[in-house]
């Protein structure tokens, strides 16, 4: 990430989509060969598609928009966002506005650790097996290690295990095999050493082989990210006390929990859609981490402040700057260039820091004038291209029937 970005473009929502492009140019490094793959349009060409997934017919476009303003933990940052909604990137960019000006978001995260799960059946004994198994831990990690001989080279690899009964009963049990997945998101990886250390483990306790896959709930690959906004900066000490108010709302009841939530994820997705990550296996254990006491609670949460409000947010983040999407998607490529991060813990901080952008302008609007607002306003803008799309107009070359109510 350069140093010389600057996010704070003003204005940047009156100009052209020719003149935004002048503006990443001049004020975020955009590079040449970015630069004209944006100008072009972006899109996905259809023989790049057809390898990527299946039965492919066509490529579906969704726009590519930048959120601006963001500082994280001491670094400017134009984030890439991809989602239908307007609001969504107009909201973070006010968001991301309003906490810079008390220093930006700030965020840590863990090693990048993914957890693969050997689960057994009908073993005997179950407490003596799993006794067994620890006790021969080394061994099993080293035959998990000889399985991705390539991440072992990048200095990555299993690094703990841990067995669990599940029904002493039945005789199920699973091993829990934690594996550092360097800068990747980690699936194929901790999927291959799962495959390779079920039937070592098989010889040691018997039994029948189950599941050998990763969880979406990687609870050693966790973000936290916080930040501090004025009282000023959000409307005054009346509209802080409300955002504050809600967000207890959210801790205390379910139903306000969940909309809560969707707020944090729409930004955080928005991004990892832009950048290639798999944001179903992020809602999955974003969802299930915040139900893990046995009661959903916010992702997020906002405490009133003798000068405004901090905002704090904790969730399990498997990322990737490597493999998958981040080499065969050009517009992928291209917009990792443009946000400038190289490494998967680093992602992770700005992913969250984007939730918690726009978590802020939810809880904001919410306290104040109300969400359709400045919702539909934005809305409307979307709607006139519905419309011109209903009238005929044409797309790719092609006129669509003219549909009337």
């Amino acid at each position: 990430m350069s140093e010389s970005v600057n996010s704070r473009i003003q204005g940047f929502y009156k100009l052209p989509v020719r003149g935004r492009l002048d503006a990443l140019r001049t004020h975020a490094g955009l590079d040449a060969e970015s630069g004209a793959w944006f100008a072009e349009g972006g899109g996905l060409d259809l023989s790049v598609a057809d390898k990527m997934s299946e039965n492919v017919i066509a490529v579906h476009g969704l726009p590519l928009a930048v959120a601006l303003n963001f500082r994280v933990n001491g670094r400017d940052l134009v984030i890439p966002m991809s989602v239908e909604e307007p609001s969504v990137v107009a909201a973070a960019s006010n968001a991301a506005r309003m906490v810079r000006d008390s220093g930006g978001f700030v965020g840590d995260a863990d090693a990048p650790v993914m957890t693969a799960q050997v689960q057994f059946d009908d073993v005997e004994e179950p407490d003596h097996a799993a006794s067994r198994i620890l006790a021969e831990k080394d061994r099993i990690l080293r035959a998990g290690d000889a399985s991705i001989p390539r991440m072992i080279e990048r200095g990555c690899g299993c690094r703990d295990l841990e067995v669990r009964v599940l029904d002493r009963h039945a005789g199920v049990m699973v091993v829990d095999l934690h594996v550092d997945v360097g800068d990747a998101m980690g699936a194929n990886t901790v999927d291959t050493v799962a495959e390779a250390v079920a039937p070592v483990i098989h010889a040691m306790i018997g039994g029948t082989i189950g599941l050998r896959i990763l969880t979406n709930l990687p609870m050693r690959r966790r973000v936290r990210v916080r930040c501090d906004v004025s009282a000023e900066a959000v409307g005054g000490a009346a509209m802080a006390d409300g955002i504050a108010r809600a967000s207890r709302f959210a801790e205390l009841d379910v139903q306000r929990a969940v909309t809560h939530n969707k707020g944090f994820m729409n930004g955080l997705d928005a991004a990892a859609v832009a950048l290639g990550q798999d944001w179903r296996s992020i809602e999955a254990g974003a969802h299930a981490y915040v139900a893990l006491e046995g009661r959903y609670r916010p992702i997020s949460t906002w405490a009133r402040t003798a000068t405004g409000l901090t905002g704090r947010a904790e969730l399990p983040l498997a990322l990737g700057t490597v493999g998958g999407s981040t080499t065969a998607h050009a517009g992928v490529r291209a917009a990792f260039k443009l946000l400038g991060v190289t490494h998967a813990q680093e992602l992770a901080v700005v992913l969250a820091a984007a939730g918690l952008a726009s978590n802020l302008a939810a809880l904001r609007a919410l306290s104040g004038e109300g969400i359709q607002k400045g919702h539909m306003k934005l809305h409307a803008r979307k709607a006139e291209a519905e419309q011109a799309a209903v009238n005929g107009h044409a797309v790719h070359g092609h006129t669509l029937p003219e549909v009337r109510p």
